[in-house]
C-alpha cells in the first residue's frame, strides 16, 4: 500500500466535481451560493435571509466532504509512518480514534443532507484539507489538519448548530452539538502532540505554527469566519480554548479574518 497518497488521485464517484484550489481562490465571489449577492453572502448565516437556506446546504455539503477528507487524512497517518521516537504508537491510536469518528461524521452529514434537502456532488469538493494532511512532516499534519482545520470545524459546527436552533430545527441542532464536542477533542488532540513532539525543537515547533498559519489564511474565505457579530462563521473563542488554542493564537485568527474581510469588501 502507498505511502503519502496523492489528493489528485482519491477515489471518488461520478456524484463528485473536484474543484482545484486556484479555481476556489481565483473565483471573486468568494464562498457565496447561487441566490445571493455580496452583502448577503457576508451577512450572519440566519434562517431569515433570503438565500439562507441555500447557504445552509451548500455549508452542510462542505461539512460532509470535509469528513471524507479528514477520515482519510487521519487514516494516512496513522499508515504512512513507522511507529517511533517521531510517531508513537499512542499518537496513531489517537489518529485511529479520530478515523472511527470521522467515519460517523460522515454517516449523520450523509443524513443531515438529505435532511436538509440537497444531495451528494450539488456542490463542488475542493482537496485542500487532504492535502494539507499529505505533508511529509507529521508535525506538520498535526498543526494543517488538527489545528487549522478542525479548529474551523469547530466554529462551522457551533454556528451550523445556532442555525438549527433558530430555524426551530432541533435535529440539526442535536448533531452539529454532538459532532462539536468531537471536533473540539481532535483539535485537543493535535494541540497536546504538537507541544510534546516539539518540546526541544523551537525551531520545528515555529515550521509548524507558520504552517498552520498559512493554511488558517487558505481558509479566511474573505472573512467568511471572524468575530464581527454579522460574521457568517462566528469564532468561538470558549471552544478553542477547551481545545489548546492560546488566546494570543485566537487574538491572531481573529485579526487575520478581520483583515481578509475588509479587503473582500474593499
Amino acid at each position: 500500500m502507498r505511502k503519502i497518497f496523492p489528493a489528485e488521485e482519491l477515489a471518488r464517484d461520478s456524484r463528485f466535481i473536484r474543484q482545484t484550489n486556484e479555481q476556489r481562490l481565483s473565483d471573486p465571489r468568494g464562498p457565496r451560493v447561487a441566490g445571493g449577492n455580496a452583502s448577503e453572502n457576508l451577512a450572519k448565516l440566519t434562517p431569515g435571509l433570503p438565500n439562507g437556506p441555500d447557504r445552509a446546504r451548500a455549508l452542510m455539503h462542505g461539512i460532509f466532504v470535509g469528513e471524507i477528507q479528514a477520515l482519510e487524512g487521519a487514516g494516512r497517518t496513522c499508515w504512512d509512518f513507522e511507529v517511533g521516537d517521531e510517531v508513537p504508537l499512542a499518537l496513531k491510536m489517537d489518529m485511529a480514534r479520530q478515523c472511527w469518528d470521522e467515519a460517523r461524521h460522515c454517516e449523520i452529514s450523509v443524513a443531515l443532507a438529505e435532511h436538509m434537502g440537497t444531495e451528494l456532488g450539488e456542490y463542488a469538493e475542493n482537496g485542500l484539507l487532504y492535502e494539507a494532511a499529505c505533508n511529509p512532516d507529521p508535525v506538520l499534519r498535526l498543526t494543517g489538519v488538527n489545528r487549522a482545520l478542525e479548529g474551523l470545524a469547530i466554529d462551522v459546527f457551533n454556528t451550523m448548530k445556532e442555525f438549527g436552533n433558530m430555524a426551530g430545527d432541533p435535529v440539526l441542532e442535536f448533531c452539529e452539538d454532538w459532532m462539536l464536542a468531537d471536533e473540539v477533542t481532535h483539535v485537543k488532540m493535535g494541540s497536546d502532540w504538537l507541544r510534546r513532539l516539539t518540546e526541544n525543537d523551537k525551531e520545528r515547533l515555529d515550521k509548524a505554527l507558520e504552517f498552520q498559519k498559512i493554511v488558517d489564511r487558505l481558509f479566511s474565505f474573505n472573512g467568511f469566519r471572524g468575530e464581527d457579530d454579522d460574521s457568517p462563521i462566528q469564532l468561538t473563542r470558549r471552544f478553542r480554548e477547551l481545545a489548546g488554542f492560546s488566546e494570543e493564537e485566537i487574538d491572531e485568527i481573529a485579526d487575520m479574518s478581520r483583515d481578509a474581510r475588509a479587503e473582500a469588501t474593499t
